[in-house]
């Protein structure tokens, strides 16, 4: 395991840092309430490259690997986990076309994020969660492409996308031999978005519904054979599993960060209670097992890099460890904070909401057990 880092890469983790504490902390309690990240922090992420974070160096991005992706991830989730979500979600995005897509399609995409592009990757649907086979939106074949008929929900950037990765059935009983993938573009006819949701956290992000009636995508469009969507969703959750896990030591630092601040200033029966050993003993095991997520986070990415056998089941253990240890650690920092950190005043109770996300989405972590627990055994 090497987790050193070159100067240029220093340079990007540097940049996200000075990006989270100046320019999107500052706002996030704002853009918790609102739910929309205002139009200049927007302009911000996209031309710093925090949106293009996946892009390889011969498609004219920074050509990054993923332990620096994830890097990033946990600085600008330092800032707001929401923020820092909308930009992971363009590289999960990225993934199936980077991983299974011909020349031209990779170029293409990586078009679209180099020029500010925002991108949404589309695999849940009402009945098809944590079982991708379970696919119902169906892609007939037709002369030129296909005709796509179906409903994909809580899809992270679905409203703002420009283009998506999305996840249809080719054959009429389903299953996930026919799972496929194709870009769609979202000003296609038949492409539209339903409902926007409500959420109780990451809210900076839009996630919303995608309706597709007869919408037709060209068989350009198509992301390598008919049938290996179920391998490709397989592959791209595996890589970017570390970077939720880095998201959630991200949401954990800050709220570590958050505790000992308000520990160090507030003052009970005439002294800081930062002094009493019951919150020392907190403050305690909330550092020791934020670290412990950041190991095994960087470990996992580590391992994708080298091929290591191990690394999907590392990359699951890393999901569910580092978001299990959110929850946990943002519940002890509001404990340590009192009745403030119950409140909308301060960020304590923004991270607790914000980490609870990370235990579901790409893949829940009961899911994640099920797979440590099979690449173990077997």
């Amino acid at each position: 395991m090497d987790f050193s880092i070159t100067p240029k890469q220093k340079e990007i983790i540097d940049l996200a840092r000075t990006i989270a504490q100046e320019e999107i902390k500052p706002a996030s309690l704002a853009i918790d309430k609102s739910g929309v990240i205002p139009e200049g922090l927007m302009q911000i992420l996209k031309q710093s490259g925090m949106t293009a974070l996946a892009v390889p160096k011969e498609y004219g991005g920074a050509g990054l690997d993923i332990l620096t992706v994830a890097m990033v991830a946990e600085q600008l989730a330092m800032g707001c986990a929401g923020v820092a979500t909308v930009c992971a979600a363009n590289a999960l995005a990225s993934f199936p076309v980077l991983i299974g897509g011909n020349e031209e399609q990779k170029q293409a995409w990586c078009d679209t994020l180099n020029n500010g592009g925002m991108a949404a990757f589309a695999l849940t649907e009402p009945g098809a969660g944590s079982d991708a086979g379970a696919v119902s939106c169906h892609a007939e074949k037709t002369e030129g492409g296909y005709i796509l008929n179906g409903t994909k929900c809580f899809i992270t950037n679905g409203p703002i996308a420009d283009k998506v990765t999305l996840f249809a059935n080719t054959r009429k009983e389903g299953g996930m031999r026919g799972l496929t993938v194709f870009v769609v573009d979202t000003h296609s006819k038949g492409f539209s978005i339903g409902k926007e949701e409500d959420k109780m956290g990451i809210r900076a992000s839009a996630t919303s519904e995608l309706i597709l009636e007869d919408c037709f995508v060209p068989e350009a469009n198509r992301i390598n054979r008919e049938g290996r969507g179920f391998r490709l969703a397989m592959q791209t959750l595996q890589t970017s599993r570390p970077v939720v896990g880095a998201l959630s030591v991200g949401i954990a630092q800050a709220a570590v960060d958050a505790a000992i601040a308000y520990s160090q200033q507030r003052k009970q029966f005439g002294v800081k209670i930062s002094s009493f050993q019951m919150v020392q003993e907190m403050i305690a095991n909330m550092v020791m097992k934020t670290e412990a997520a950041r190991g095994l986070v960087y470990r996992a990415c580590s391992m994708q890099m080298t091929g290591d056998p191990k690394a999907a089941m590392f990359s699951a253990m890393a999901k569910c460890y580092a978001s299990d240890v959110a929850m946990e650690v943002t519940t002890d920092a509001v404990q340590v904070m009192g009745g403030i950190g119950y409140t909308r005043e301060a960020y304590g109770e923004k991270y607790m909401r914000d980490a609870k996300i990370m235990q579901l989405y790409e893949g829940t972590n009961q899911i994640q057990r099920l797979v440590i627990a099979n690449e173990a055994i077997h």
